[in-house]
């Protein structure tokens, strides 16, 4: 029976690593409460009632089968876990972790453990704005008024800062995993991907580089002319650069991530050379591959062609311009043929045709999560 109790929980920490503890409390909540559904952006605040370091303050939603009371006392558990210590001092105080049940439902509940609604949340721009981002349609059971309504209204006028920090609703890192393939065609977003991932997650990026091939250019003009020319200066290229920071140890980083895969030259030139071309081409990719690091995840981003086109225009490279529809949709047909044609790849394929990754944090989890099922799925 899926469990239905939701609860809304304001986390704050303003001592030590801020962003760790945050995300560290919203992980055990994931592990130990039931599942995190939703997560706020962050927000750097100023203290409320006493002067001090400014707080990071966040807002998730939770989905739990524990009792309103049994939750509370998860809480104080989970904060004592990250260092909070509650002291006989009388005021607010800095503190490693704070966490405050706003909502348990729509129950009224007042006893010796807890309050919910959470007394004062109405009056603190701190806790509505972010509740406001994910809960803004919900109703106070007291006031009668939506989250959205209630910060309006509000009387705290302090100033928030939007950060760039994202919390994960899960314990999502990738440790454990060596390297990770980020493959697609064209305009998919796989460079993109990677680099969010490598800097959430502490990746050492390896990123293909192609933007002074001579070739390229000329090949959307021409292409039967400048085919194989183009093809094998990659495939030098990728060899050499991929075997280069494969080789590298980063003592400072969790795993490797690229945005492709060296099998990338050999799909694409079966989508560009002629059959004699192609031959010759395959014997000599088959003696570099054979030496080349192999990824533990390969990553397939699908996105439709009139998606493909769109990202393709909006980047503004002008020799890619020139792409047609029917060069995008033979890349992905390639990409698929050979996936199939290789058993023991085991990839990953995600479509993200109607999601966006970049601008929507729950998309970019849902990438993250699809990952991560996948690596346990098939441990």
């Amino acid at each position: 029976m899926e469990i239905q109790n939701r609860a809304y929980i304001s986390l704050g920490s303003n001592k030590g690593n801020r962003l760790e503890q945050l995300q560290s409390a919203t992980e055990m909540l994931n592990e130990s409460a039931g599942k995190v559904l939703a997560v706020s952006p962050i927000y750097q605040t100023p203290p409320w009632g006493f002067d001090s370091d400014d707080f990071l303050n966040a807002c998730l939603l939770l989905q739990t089968d524990l009792s309103p009371e049994d939750l509370m006392l998860l809480l104080l558990e989970i904060e004592k876990k990250l260092g909070r210590v509650r002291g006989d001092q009388e005021g607010y105080q800095a503190r490693t972790i704070d966490l405050d049940m706003l909502f348990y439902n729509d129950l009224i509940i007042d006893n010796s453990l807890l309050q919910v609604p959470h007394p004062a949340l109405h009056k603190r721009r701190f806790v509505l704005q972010p509740l406001a981002s994910i809960g803004a349609d919900m109703i106070h059971p007291v006031l009668h008024q939506t989250m959205e309504a209630l910060l309006k209204e509000c009387s705290d006028h302090s100033e928030l800062k939007l950060t760039p920090y994202q919390l994960l609703k899960g314990k999502r890192d990738f440790r454990g995993i060596n390297y990770i393939a980020i493959e697609g065609n064209i305009g998919a977003g796989k460079t993109t991907l990677a680099n969010m991932l490598s800097q959430d997650f502490q990746g050492k990026l390896i990123l293909e580089q192609f933007a002074d091939n001579p070739f390229l250019p000329n090949f959307y003009k021409d292409q039967d002319r400048y085919a194989f020319p183009l093809e094998m200066s990659f495939l030098a290229e990728r060899y050499q650069q991929f075997t280069s920071d494969t080789a590298r140890t980063d003592l400072f980083s969790n795993f490797m991530v690229s945005d492709y895969d060296i099998n990338k030259s050999l799909i694409f030139a079966g989508v560009t050379l002629q059959s004699e071309e192609y031959r010759l081409y395959r014997r000599l990719f088959n003696i570099m591959y054979k030496e080349v690091l192999k990824p533990d995840i390969y990553v397939y981003l699908f996105q439709n062609t009139t998606r493909l086109l769109e990202n393709i225009r909006k980047r503004g490279r002008s020799y890619e311009q020139q792409i047609a529809p029917d060069y995008l949709n033979k890349i992905n047909t390639a990409y698929y043929n050979f996936i199939r044609s290789q058993p023991d790849m085991n990839p990953l394929i995600i479509d993200i045709s109607d999601i966006d990754f970049v601008k929507n944090l729950e998309d970019y989890h849902l990438i993250i999560d699809k990952i991560h099922d996948f690596r346990d799925k098939n441990q």
